[in-house]
């Protein structure tokens, strides 16, 4: 029953922010490792950032790096992705999953095997 939903994604102007919710359940955080993902039209799912507890280590993608902060709040069961300066080329669908990476952060789909049902963010230009 672990599950994984997202929320926060919507319909913003280039340069504006938004911040997407990975609300976790039934132990979907027993993996110390979550990370997010978009998928482009068209496109293969690619990796955006990670994060890891309890000491927090985090990675990000170089095109979303200054500009994307991904967070934890352990009390609350929720991951989270602060975007700021959004994009146009960032629109797509985002992902959260969990997966089991202790040390180094993986950066592709194979390393997670838990996903939410995905959130659409659509920048305007």
């Amino acid at each position: 029953q672990a599950q994984l939903v997202e929320s926060g994604g919507g319909l913003v102007q280039a340069g504006g922010s938004l911040r997407l919710i990975c609300a976790a359940s039934g132990g979907a955080f027993i993996s110390h490792s979550m990370g997010w993902f978009r998928q482009f039209t068209g496109k293969e799912r690619e990796f955006v950032a990670a994060i890891n507890w309890p000491l927090g280590r985090t990675a990000y993608a170089e095109s979303v790096k200054d500009r994307f902060t991904i967070s934890r709040d352990s009390t609350e069961s929720t991951v989270y992705l602060q975007m700021n300066s959004l994009k146009p080329e960032d629109t797509a669908v985002y992902y959260c999953a969990a997966g089991s990476w202790k040390v180094v952060p993986i950066m592709t789909t194979d390393g997670y095997n838990l996903w939410g049902q995905g959130t659409q963010v659509t920048v305007s230009s």
